[in-house]
């Protein structure tokens, strides 16, 4: 019943915003942290706050960016070192050719077990501790005399290099839905910056003075990053509050046979990876041979080439958030068959198209990267790491499989048999993107269910289940709740959502349902 002069209308519009009113001072005190583990006091102005959400600028992006080149870096720092190694600790080179290897063993690994915590503790400390431990493993990099040590060091540093993975999740929940692809975009180009950066340091470096100061290197970037992170990483609360690791890795598995999108996002990420490897590993072979017979240091800069392409991430990001992830991919995997044609056609009679292909093959990678990452991430906003653990795991195998299998097909037959596996590896992709449309409902497997719609504004209008659907898990509620006119905010206190006797969806801020977004909504 309404108060006097008060219509039931305005009544219920009160009791919402007294119930959110509530809602907020609660979520204050029960989700405002002061200081990381106990005794590190966090800036104020960092502090989770659901009255005034933390700002996701360009310089924040960035700094997300710069964290992931800089720690990523550990793990392609030996690459150009190893024959520098092998003098050092006066071995074979058999014997110190098991470094790569098992910092990518340590690199799975962590994927595995670490990432996925990302769901379950708050952020800001989790990851000062993990940039804190990076550094700290690097200074046993820099000083060890002794292989055996080195190497168990190397794998301790690939355990623990899941920052950019953090960081990516991290972004994806404080950027605006509008940008989201666009802020991923420029962590991710921090990612494969580093792998590019990593190489071309470490090998310059080296030429001029022991390898060691590569690693005294990294270990002040790492520490100032620290510094950095800490001045500027906005508090967040832990997500899935009541669940387990264990229940989190069981998620994650179940995730493999579950969901449809993901799994056509595995079956294009591999083969794209594979065909990225397989280029820049053999290109070293195609360019120190005949007709081009250049040196390692021409060879060396070509990486710049690759260097240029990721520098076209906010291009790409943008371009991702103007469409639906399905044809962005789409665009990425028609670019990727154009450059395949050209560098099986002319990459060893023509340095020209080297160069053309160099370029374009970062460029369309990042963009379908980061095409998969979005609309994979949109399945369920509480599962993001989880879900990127999958993802980069794809990667990851998907690198190995092109740089063991082209390298193979390269020595054996040649640059152009190499060129003509990557074309079918991209050929394969095209046909597993089209098995399954832009807007099929989320457990359906094949098909164009939901029609063509490329423009994300417009797909918005006409994917009411999918939009439901996602509201709903943004929210924290049930799909249940929802259809019932009730949300729960992820604390689990539920609140009306009817205004002017009209259902409204629920809205998100910072893991609360606010009214004065809602009512924007209605």
């Amino acid at each position: 019943m309404s108060g006097p002069g008060g219509s039931p209308e305005q009544s219920t519009l009160s009791t919402l915003t007294l119930d959110t009113n509530v809602h907020n001072v609660s979520a204050m005190s029960d989700d405002t942290v002061r200081k990381d583990f106990g005794f590190l006091p966090i800036p104020k102005r960092l502090q989770y706050d659901p009255e005034h959400p933390a700002h996701f600028g360009l310089l924040l992006n960035v700094i997300f960016g710069f964290g992931s080149t800089v720690v990523v870096a550990n793990l392609y720092y030996c690459q150009p070192l190893l024959i520098e190694l092998s003098k050092s600790f006066n071995v074979t080179y058999d014997e110190v050719s098991r470094i790569p290897t098992l910092i990518q063993a340590g690199y799975v690994i962590g994927l595995l077990t670490i990432s996925p915590l990302g769901d379950l503790v708050r952020r800001r400390p989790f990851l000062l501790l993990l940039v804190f431990v990076s550094a700290t493993l690097t200074i046993g990099l820099a000083v060890t005399e002794n292989l055996v040590a080195f190497e168990a060091v190397s794998f301790l540093v690939g355990v623990n290099n899941v920052v950019p993975q953090v960081l990516i999740t991290l972004a994806a929940d404080l950027a605006p839905a509008a940008r989201r692809a666009s802020a991923m975009s420029i962590v991710l180009a921090g990612l494969l910056l580093g792998v590019l950066v990593a190489r071309v340091l470490a090998g310059v470096v080296a030429q001029f003075v022991t390898w060691r100061v590569v690693y005294y290197i990294a270990i002040a970037i790492q520490y100032f990053l620290l510094l950095v992170l800490y001045a500027v990483i906005p508090d967040y609360p832990a997500k899935n509050k009541g669940a387990t690791y264990w229940g989190i890795l069981y998620s994650m598995g179940k995730f493999f046979f579950t969901e449809p999108l993901l799994i056509q996002a595995v079956f294009i990420n591999l083969p794209s990876c594979a065909c990225y490897s397989n280029y820049w590993v053999t290109l070293t072979f195609l360019l120190g041979g005949p007709p081009y017979n250049y040196s390692t240091l021409v060879i060396g800069l070509f990486g710049l080439v690759g260097m240029f392409g990721v520098a076209m991430a906010p291009l790409v990001g943008r371009l991702v958030d103007k469409f639906v992830p399905w044809f962005t991919t789409l665009l990425g995997i028609l670019g990727l068959l154009v450059l395949q044609a050209i560098e099986t056609g002319a990459g060893g009679v023509s340095i020209g198209a080297v160069i053309v292909v160099g370029f374009g093959i970062d460029v369309f990678r990042q963009m379908q990267q980061v095409s998969l990452t979005t609309a994979v991430f949109a399945l369920d906003a509480s599962a993001r790491a989880r879900l990127n653990a999958v993802l980069i795991l794809s990667l990851f195998i998907g690198q190995v499989m092109g740089t063991a299998v082209g390298t193979e097909v390269f020595v054996r037959y040649g640059w152009r048999p190499a060129a003509a596996l990557s074309l079918a590896w991209t050929g394969w992709m095209l046909f597993v993107i089209l098995l399954r449309g832009p807007h099929c409902p989320r457990y359906t497997w094949f098909g164009y269910e939901g029609g063509y719609e490329l423009w994300k504004q417009k797909s918005m209008q006409v994917e009411p289940e999918r939009a439901r659907d996602s509201t709903a898990v943004e929210a924290g509620g049930t799909l249940e709740q929802y259809d019932a006119g009730v949300g729960e905010t992820n604390r689990g206190e539920k609140v009306e959502h009817t205004i002017e006797g009209k259902r409204v969806p629920m809205v998100r801020k910072q893991g609360l349902i606010h009214e004065k977004d809602a009512s924007q909504m209605a």
